[in-house]
């Protein structure tokens, strides 16, 4: 019957007379208590051991089948699931990111925009109100050259001077006869049948209307000729 843990064996025979011999000690325990490792007897392999070790765990001699169970290895790992999930919520992240800036170049685009047309218009509608402001005194320069006073001297220069610094702000004086009635710049004060026409046409201008490119600032006041 076999023994657990340690044996006391007593080597002493009958031939040996009354000699005394020191008893031998074996340990026979499977689990060394030391370590806390399982025993195997000397020489055997065991067998849980990985293939390619000696019983003492060194590594045998065979270079290929390590660098091809390495290689295994290598190739057969894989992107833990939560590396995967990061980097998709990082590609979602930027992704958002970019549209957040297209979107803030956008609105400032739409902005540089805004504020050039708003110049612009403010522009037009400063020279506008200096251009009506002026316009009472152009009546003066037409009354006082129906009249005979511009005819000649320094005042008929000055007022030709007038005249052509607000047409480089785009005055322009609506004073034609001969041209057919448009209600937009033309308003008639007197209608009176006309002779060998069709449509009505302004046949006198009482009083020059003006515009500033497709602005009308004040309308013509006419005598409007109408078919007979």
């Amino acid at each position: 019957m076999p023994h657990h843990g340690n044996e006391e064996e007593h080597n002493s025979s009958p031939d040996q007379g009354s000699g005394h011999q020191e008893p031998v000690i074996r340990d026979n325990r499977k689990v060394d208590p030391v370590t806390g490792q399982a025993r195997h007897p000397e020489g055997e392999q065991p067998a849980d051991a990985p293939a390619g070790e000696s019983p003492v765990g060194e590594p045998v001699d065979s270079d290929g089948d390590a660098l091809a169970q390495a290689e295994e290895i290598l190739n057969g790992i894989e992107v833990p699931a939560e590396d995967s999930v990061a980097q998709g919520a990082g590609q979602a992240e930027a992704a958002e990111m970019k549209n957040d800036l297209l979107r803030l170049q956008a609105e400032y685009v739409n902005y540089r925009k805004r504020v050039e047309r708003d110049r612009a218009v403010a522009g037009e509608m400063a020279v506008i109100g200096v251009l009506n402001s002026l316009l009472p005194v152009l009546d003066d320069v037409d009354a006082a050259r129906q009249h005979g006073d511009l005819t000649d001297g320094p005042f008929a220069a000055i007022a030709t001077k007038l005249e052509n610094a607000l047409k480089t702000y785009g005055l322009v004086r609506i004073d034609e006869t001969g041209v057919e009635f448009d209600p937009t710049i033309h308003e008639a004060l007197i209608q009176q049948p006309g002779e060998d026409i069709e449509v009505d046409t302004v046949s006198q201008v009482l009083r020059s209307g003006y515009k500033s490119g497709d602005r009308v600032l004040r309308a013509a006041q006419v005598i409007v000729a109408v078919p007979a």
